[in-house]
């Protein structure tokens, strides 16, 4: 029986890189389902991904583009689509964004495994046991955050989590973490900032009268909230509009958010370049 994997590769940017892709999945009787590319010419770097069935193990073909590495210079990375990913969801006390990605996956929407959810609070526990998930209730004050950032670490070996997901965590992490999570790790943030930074940043675009309000989807960096965009969605709003409208239309728009940015991270769509991100749309 065939086996569905997505390859991803970037390397610098030069002809032949389709051709020698390609040519090797042939060779190998594999046949591709879908592919995309494009070459950053600012960057000078070509991004692949490319979808295809085999029936070959997974290590060979991996052992197979490996051989393709010294002569493109390529990093490269071969998933099996059967296998989910494996996600821990870190959460506060607002839970729409955990709500919401608990109900795709359960509907079927969003191909991840939440093997556990972890707070500083407690709040959420009924909703995360309500869906068979392990719940982690991870108090931290400023002298605890060390040891409460290494209880989460330890929670990514136990449950060999693969994405951590910042939904609405309102606690920063240290520049340590961000470096053990770099590029695995997704936060989601209202796009006000850095215009309407601090405390109630629906009341302040409220009494600007802003026309479009939004949230960002990015990958965690140490520079606060500032890491490679992955999505965004925006709504159009109005004076009609109270403040406590817009605190629920722009939880709407981060659930939208958010919940494509993991689906593209899971499905292999999104790519890093630089400070920036290449994402191939299904």
């Amino acid at each position: 029986m065939n086996a569905e994997y997505v390859l991803t590769l970037s390397c610098p940017d030069r002809p032949g890189v389709v051709a020698a892709v390609s040519g090797l999945l042939a060779a190998r009787g594999c046949n591709i389902t879908d592919s995309q590319q494009f070459g950053d010419q600012t960057a000078k770097r070509f991004f692949m991904r490319v979808q295809f069935t085999a029936a070959l193990p997974q290590d060979e073909l991996s052992s197979a583009f490996a051989g393709l590495v010294p002569e493109f210079g390529m990093d490269f990375k071969l998933r099996d689509l059967s296998v989910k990913p494996k996600v821990l969801i870190l959460v506060s006390k607002f839970g729409h964004c955990l709500n919401d990605l608990l109900y795709r996956v359960r509907s079927g929407l969003l191909d991840i495994e939440i093997v556990a959810v972890a707070s500083n609070h407690p709040d959420l526990r009924p909703l995360t046991q309500s869906y068979g998930i392990d719940y982690h209730h991870l108090p931290v004050t400023p002298e605890t955050r060390p040891r409460q950032e290494a209880e989460i670490l330890a929670l990514v070996e136990h449950y060999q989590v693969e994405l951590v997901v910042l939904a609405r965590y309102m606690q920063v992490l240290s520049e340590d973490l961000c470096e053990k999570l770099s590029g695995r790790a997704i936060n989601i943030h209202h796009s006000f900032l850095p215009s309407f930074k601090g405390a109630k940043p629906y009341h302040q675009a409220h009494d600007r009268g802003v026309k479009l309000i939004g949230a960002t989807a990015h990958y965690v960096t140490s520079d606060l909230d500032e890491g490679p965009i992955i999505e965004q969605e925006v709504a159009r709003v109005d004076h009609s509009h109270s403040p406590a409208d817009l605190v629920a239309i722009g939880r709407d728009v981060e659930c939208v958010a958010l919940a494509r940015a993991v689906r593209w991270h899971a499905e292999q769509r999104v790519l890093l370049d630089g400070h920036k991100t290449i994402v191939f749309p299904r």
